[in-house]
């Protein structure tokens, strides 16, 4: 949207992991080369630990991008898998087909094509992202996996990518074999508000900025402050901050603009600013709020891709769009007393990305305090009673199949599948998470209705380190070559949004 009134070829500050944007300031660089010598060089298992939006997947997919030819990478993107899933997993990525094999016959397999690498001077490694989600018991399969060698010298490697919750589970009584062979460890450490600036603009110009620094001192400080040094937030902050300075005609990123973009974002509890005194959005703010809704869209959700899931709702706007003080609203969603209500979500599962935004409807000159979505006067409808609100307690008592159909019908048509006798074994899993939120899914289910696609998705609940969740799938076949073939003719929203992997259907009922 801003990307040619700032001279970009494309979005600077996307949170999808892009290698061209990867920045080797803060300690980033360092880390990468240690961690390529010490899988070509060394022995043992690696970690890297660092909290959510630091930086973990841009360097893992670097490291896939530095390893040596030699080298066999294996990308494990889904960690909620069984043991045996696990063995599946890395026999599919060496090309073994031990579909249905038992275990003892799986690891030997395994060690000998290692072994048969090693004689071609090939080697292994296994990169797990998210491995703090990852059972323990797959966890101590690993360190199985690890055990594997020929005379005195290993034939695969593991790399741990994990949040700090991979160091707690590692300190219990049952993992110290596993944590006794971590011979390597980084930590990534947020970036420091010196260097923030450094990182905005060496994004800029890798998205093709030619100007000058753009954002101002006070602007760095404030991201910084806000941010606290997770590059993912840093990005979306920035994201936004671009977008208000563009609807306000500006070519510098002021305090304002990324006061506007925290206002905007969950990193800040919403009654934080929702509660003071009445907050009118004027000037550039209004313009901002006011274009968004026109298009259709809530700011965040098309160039910082801050959200995995975006359901839009738009009326008209005919009045001046103005937060009073207000009773603090859920974070995930903005209402405007004139009727606007937009609403924005996020599943915990690789970025979907949203529909394409509609085309800007026309705003009038004065649209610093009003939008207006046609050039005739707009003759306001009578409103209709608004409905009593459901309270939470009824919502609860509801029955699943009124509150949410699409999800009711979807995990009644999983069970039978699961049922049935004659049912394929594998499936492809799209993602999975680690709560329950059924109007999220309900949302996700409506778009593949959209697609086509609904009666290709299958819903299992799952439990994932304690918690319930739900593992989405699609489709259902005789075997795993058949699986590989229709993951190539995923809907291409699907390949772009997701990280698919075939899955074992027998396994799926048992929470992990």
């Amino acid at each position: 949207m801003y990307l040619e009134h700032f001279g970009l070829t494309e979005p600077p500050f996307k949170i999808t992991p892009v290698t061209e944007f990867f920045f080797s300031g803060a300690n980033r660089g360092e880390i990468l080369d240690a961690l390529v010598y010490a899988i070509t060089d060394g022995e043992g298992i690696v970690k890297i630990s660092g909290e959510v939006g630091s930086g973990k997947t841009m360097l893992c997919r670097m490291l896939l991008d530095r390893l040596p030819s030699n080298i066999k990478a294996i990308y494990l993107a889904n960690p909620s898998m069984s043991r045996d899933e696990l063995l599946y997993a890395i026999a599919d990525r060496l090309d073994l087909n031990l579909e249905g094999q038992r275990v003892n016959i799986i690891l030997q397999t395994l060690q000998n094509q290692l072994e048969a690498m090693y004689e071609r001077g090939e080697r292994c490694v296994v990169l797990v992202d998210e491995a703090h989600a990852m059972p323990l018991a797959t966890l101590e399969e690993l360190r199985l996996l690890y055990n594997l060698q020929v005379g005195k010298h290993k034939l695969i490697q593991i790399v741990l990518f994990g949040q700090p919750e991979l160091d707690e589970k590692l300190e219990q009584s049952n993992m110290r074999q596993l944590k006794d062979r971590i011979v390597h460890h980084f930590n990534i450490l947020p970036i420091s508000r010196k260097v923030i600036n450094d990182y905005l603009m060496f994004r800029m110009r890798a998205a093709g900025y030619k100007g000058p620094d753009i954002f101002s001192n006070a602007a760095v400080l404030q991201i910084g402050k806000a941010s606290q040094g997770l590059m993912r937030r840093v990005n979306i902050l920035a994201d936004k901050s671009l977008l208000a300075a563009f609807v306000e005609n500006a070519h510098r990123i002021e305090v304002r603009h990324v006061q506007a973009a925290i206002r905007d974002s969950e990193m800040v509890p919403m009654h934080n600013w929702l509660n003071r005194k009445g907050l009118a959005m004027t000037g550039g703010v209004a313009l901002f709020a006011a274009t968004l809704a026109g298009a259709g869209w809530f700011m965040g959700s098309a160039n910082s891709e801050h959200s995995n899931e975006t359901a839009v709702k738009t009326v008209t706007v005919a009045q001046p769009m103005v937060i009073a003080a207000a009773a603090p609203q859920p974070a995930s969603e903005v209402v405007a007393p004139t009727g606007m209500a937009v609403a924005a979500s996020s599943v915990a599962a690789p970025v979907e990305q949203p529909p394409e935004p509609a085309p800007a409807m026309p705003v009038e000159p004065a649209a610093v305090k009003t939008a207006s979505v046609a050039e005739a006067p707009v003759k306001v409808k009578r409103q209709r009673p608004t409905p009593p609100p459901v309270t939470e307690a009824a919502a609860e008592t509801a029955p699943l199949a009124d509150q949410h159909p699409k999800l009711h019908q979807r995990l009644e048509a999983t069970q039978a599948l699961l049922a049935a006798p004659d049912r394929g074994n594998i499936s492809i899993q799209l993602f999975y998470t680690d709560d329950i939120r059924p109007e999220r899914m309900e949302r996700f289910l409506g778009r593949a209705q959209r697609l086509g696609k609904l009666a290709e998705i299958y819903i299992v609940p799952i439990k994932l380190s304690g918690k319930d969740g739900y593992r989405v799938l699609y489709g259902h076949y005789a075997d795993s070559n058949t699986a590989r073939a229709a993951m190539k003719n995923l809907p291409q929203r699907y390949k772009d949004a997701f990280a698919p992997t075939l899955h074992m259907l027998e396994n799926s009922q048992n929470p992990l």
